[in-house]
């Protein structure tokens, strides 16, 4: 993978710490133990309802000491803001036509040692009835778990809820997936 804002010397340890106070001092709770978590998993973020999503997802990260990459609209990777997206942990999706993702992710998480990849199953910031699967399919077929993510903007809180791993029966899971969910609210 791509050097990433988590993995550059000096740069990563004072966005911790601006992280830190920042959260601090706006009101956020963070919840979870980031022990937990594998050195492999699909982090699933839920609810996507602002672009603010990803300042403080980046944000959540750098306080629990979790050095991810994320899944984000080609259109965000374009001049000039392409470089800082891709440093920031930022991987293109193209969702205009089919490019293999989920194979492409499942090759990725079978290569490398560490991975954990945050995605957004709504696709977009706005109200959705059905979710995109690819998160689902990512995780099975790499025999990864997914890590249930959240922000929820009126209490101000965020972070990392219990592992998920998949049983292959994606109607039933995703029942129980979202119903983690359910007392979430996004911006």
């Amino acid at each position: 993978m791509h050097k990433t804002i988590f993995t550059t010397p000096v740069i990563r340890h004072i966005f911790y710490w601006f992280s830190v106070i920042t959260l601090k001092l706006t009101g956020w709770k963070i919840e979870g133990d980031s022990r937990t978590i594998p050195d492999k998993a699909m982090f699933v973020a839920a609810p996507h309802t602002t672009n603010w999503d990803l300042p403080y997802a980046l944000m959540l990260a750098f306080k629990l000491r979790l050095p991810i990459y994320w899944m984000g609209k080609t259109s965000i990777f374009k001049f000039p803001f392409g470089g800082i997206m891709r440093w920031l942990g930022g991987i293109p999706v193209e969702r205009s036509r089919s490019t293999n993702l989920v194979d492409a992710m499942v090759q990725r998480f079978q290569a490398e040692e560490k991975l954990l990849v945050i995605i957004a199953p709504e696709g977009t910031r706005k109200d959705v009835a059905e979710w995109k699967s690819g998160f689902y399919h990512i995780a099975h077929g790499a025999g990864i778990p997914l890590v249930l993510g959240f922000i929820d903007y009126p209490n101000k809180r965020g972070g990392v809820g219990p592992l998920f791993q998949t049983s292959g029966n994606y109607e039933k899971d995703l029942l129980e997936i979202k119903a983690f969910y359910t007392p979430f609210r996004g911006k």
